[in-house]
């Protein structure tokens, strides 16, 4: 079952993204450059109602740089979108996100028509991180768990230029079960609402294949092909002395340490998904949800005839 997570406040953020998004010019999308596909919102998708979007892929530093130009190519490839990629530690991106969304929005700017921008995106994909970068001060709130920025905040990149900056939302339910498990790898969901054990080894499952010398280099782990998922998080465990008395292996402890060595890079640079993957995931989540929309429907209308007073 994939992973959910959708506190309260996000369905004030998307109501309020709703009400915005009726005067805004240019919706910029941040998405974690490590799994793109997974972080970007089918929710703002439909609220955004074909404005001009700029796709912004965060934290390229931490990822794949073969696998962002990909991604950069895809989404630069699709009518009415730019693509760029930054890291937030970046000294001067606001000229690269000013260019890019007069381009999408030539005909706004100067004082009688500024430029106005919806900045969203998942939570802890580093949004507010950039804003203080573009503000030169701590403009926005930061933190390195999901939700800190809970309201929204208009804020003026130039005299022209107004960005309003939205908490981080996810979406009601994620259909595409291995989304849920990027995104809880990533840090965009809150710690209680999944198992890193489960987290941890969804991700040396993909890495295993996609990624053994990153997980050679990392742990000093050889032959890594022939290991299970299982078989890698005990090895790894071994390797940086989770052992328990008995010579038992502290799961718990060693999924933490991948967990942590993804999010950080201490692995090395890794992007957990191509877009052939993620629409062949996707493609796989819509087929499951419209069965289980029938499942449902077929449940629903048993429960009605059996509720059915019988006639006298």
């Amino acid at each position: 079952m994939a992973i959910q997570w959708f506190p309260g406040h996000m369905h004030l953020t998307r109501k309020a993204i709703g009400e915005r998004i009726k005067e805004i010019d240019v919706v910029i999308e941040m998405l974690d450059a490590r799994l793109p596909g997974s972080s970007a919102n089918p929710m703002l998708a439909e609220l955004i109602k074909g404005k001009p979007a700029l796709k912004i892929l965060s934290k390229q530093d931490l990822a794949d740089p073969a696998r962002t130009a990909v991604w950069l190519a895809h989404y630069n490839a699709m009518p009415g979108v730019r693509a760029i990629g930054l890291d937030t530690s970046m000294t001067s991106p606001a000229k690269a996100l000013i260019d890019a969304c007069q381009q999408l929005a030539p005909n706004r700017g100067g004082m009688v028509k500024p430029m106005r921008v919806l900045i969203c995106g998942i939570p802890n994909v580093g949004k507010s991180t950039l804003i203080n970068t573009l503000k030169g001060k701590r403009a926005a709130k930061t933190g390195d768990e999901a939700g800190v920025t809970k309201t929204e905040q208009r804020i003026a990149l130039a005299d022209d230029f107004y960005l309003y900056d939205t908490p981080g939302v996810l979406w009601p339910r994620i259909i595409v079960e291995q989304s849920g498990f990027n995104l809880a790898a990533s840090g965009a969901i809150g710690v209680n609402a999944f198992d890193e054990e489960t987290v941890a080894l969804e991700l040396l499952n993909y890495l295993i294949p996609h990624y053994p010398e990153v997980l050679h280099q990392r742990y000093n782990i050889d032959d890594v092909a022939s290991h299970t998922d299982e078989d890698m998080l005990d090895a790894i465990g071994r390797k940086r002395g989770a052992v328990q008395s008995g010579g038992r292996i502290n799961t718990t402890k060693t999924a933490h340490i991948v967990i942590h060595d993804f999010r950080t890079a201490a692995m090395g640079r890794v992007t957990l998904e191509t877009p052939e993957q993620f629409a062949g995931w996707l493609a796989e989540g819509k087929q499951a949800d419209a069965e289980r929309a029938v499942r449902k429907e077929a449940i629903e209308k048993t429960k009605k005839t059996v509720r059915k007073p019988k006639k006298r």
